[in-house]
């Protein structure tokens, strides 16, 4: 299998360094952004797709493209997300709506329309995205709608593992802490950004779960010292 990736949210500050990461370690990189959004990624990816990951139709159109200009995939990167502070009082039925079809959709229509390919190729890596408040309750109280979200993320992960569990289709979850993003900053300037975790770091263990085949559906926690 060829050593490729797509990487959804491939403009955002996490996708930028994850395609750095993969580029430079000699990956062929397919981007995936938003529709009409501004970028700056056509001189360091292979190829870039405009696609809104959470549309059914839209995924079902580019998986049958990429089936035909690249054949099988060996990495899946799925980096679109979304954040929003609410507990229980505050938080509607639209919020939660909302962070379910950003955070979760977006990356289950991924495995949808590309697990088929890995399974029969019996090779491939599934990268997910989880949050430390949809393991630790006491960190999700107040970011209630996010915390789910991100807690279907973190079972979509362990059902592809099960699903995958005689083959050599891989399901990695990824839980960051606080990451250090310029928005981040913005919103908790009081933060101690030392504490948070890098973009770069978490592109690094992606890189090392992808390509190191001792491992197997891992759960790593980027906590850095918060």
């Amino acid at each position: 299998m060829d050593r490729n990736i797509i990487i959804s949210g491939a403009a955002g500050n996490l996708g930028k360094s994850v395609v750095e990461k993969f580029k430079r370690e000699g990956f062929k990189v397919i981007a995936v952004v938003e529709p009409d959004s501004e970028h700056e990624l056509e001189e360091v990816v292979d190829d870039i797709y405009e696609v809104d990951v959470t549309d059914e139709s839209a995924m079902l159109d580019f998986s049958k493209e990429i089936s035909l200009q690249y054949g099988e995939i060996n990495t899946i990167a799925m980096l679109v997300g979304g954040f929003a502070f609410g507990g229980f009082e505050s938080t509607s039925q639209a919020d939660v709506e909302s962070m379910i079809k950003l955070n979760f959709f977006s990356a289950f229509n991924m495995v949808k329309y590309f697990l088929p390919s890995m399974k029969k190729a019996n090779q491939g890596n599934f990268l997910f995205v989880g949050a430390r408040p949809a393991l630790q309750p006491i960190d999700g109280k107040d970011v209630v709608a996010y915390a789910l979200s991100k807690g279907l993320v973190i079972q979509l992960a362990d059902l592809v593992a099960q699903e995958c569990r005689d083959l050599k289709v891989r399901s990695h979850v990824f839980v960051p802490s606080i990451i250090d993003t310029p928005q981040n900053r913005e919103a908790m300037p009081d933060g101690d950004f030392e504490e948070w975790v890098s973009a770069y770091d978490i592109a690094e263990a992606m890189h090392y779960a992808a390509t190191n085949k001792a491992l197997r559906n891992m759960t790593f926690k980027l906590y850095g010292g918060v």
